[in-house]
């Protein structure tokens, strides 16, 4: 055994450690965070009650009026969905003269609430995602993240992951859930 002063003679010496391996990255294991397919363009909504009376009634001459009067340029390069929260019964015309007031401002316009604008923009991210890249690859689908993402996207991407991965799971790699196994015999 050394001693601290050979330690000293002779820096070089150290006495036996052992070396940190990082199992993790060792694996092979390649975590995919879905939050990476979130709009990055902002999103907003337009939610129709604000411009109704009372919230529910839709007088025409006064709708048509506040939606003139409205800034559009707020919503330049977001994302817009049309909505109503209320239970009031709107015409379609109403949705339509909104989203003519925004065209040539907002990147796109669609009937929807703000988050659900949100997730149908996600998975149309992952609609277009070449997946090719985890062929035959263990892949850990990121659990913890803000929240934003929804379960509908975890469904999503674990059909396109079954297609190519071998194994896929959710979580983190150092303490991921099993989901799926490819079987050993693939069609």
């Amino acid at each position: 055994m050394e001693t601290s002063a050979s330690l000293k003679a002779n820096p070089n010496t150290h006495p036996t450690m052992d070396v940190i391996q990082n199992k993790v990255a060792d694996s092979g294991i390649q975590v995919l965070d879905l939050e990476r397919f979130l709009p990055e363009a902002p999103v907003s909504g337009v939610d129709l009650a604000s411009f109704l009376a009372g919230g529910f009634l839709l007088r025409e001459m006064e709708f048509r009026q506040q939606v003139k009067d409205t800034d559009w340029t707020v919503y330049q390069g977001h994302h817009v969905g049309i909505y109503c929260s209320t239970d009031a019964i709107i015409p379609t015309w109403a949705y339509m003269l909104v989203a003519a007031q925004l065209d040539g401002v907002a990147a796109s316009v669609t009937s929807a609430s703000e988050s659900a604008l949100s997730e149908q923009l996600l998975l149309e991210r992952l609609d277009g995602q070449d997946w090719q890249e985890f062929e035959d690859r263990i892949v850990v689908l990121k659990g913890c993240g803000t929240g934003r993402v929804t379960p509908a996207a975890y469904v999503r991407a674990t059909a396109h992951l079954q297609r190519v991965a071998r194994k896929l799971m959710y979580g983190e790699p150092c303490s991921s859930v099993p989901i799926w196994r490819r079987p050993a015999s693939r069609p």
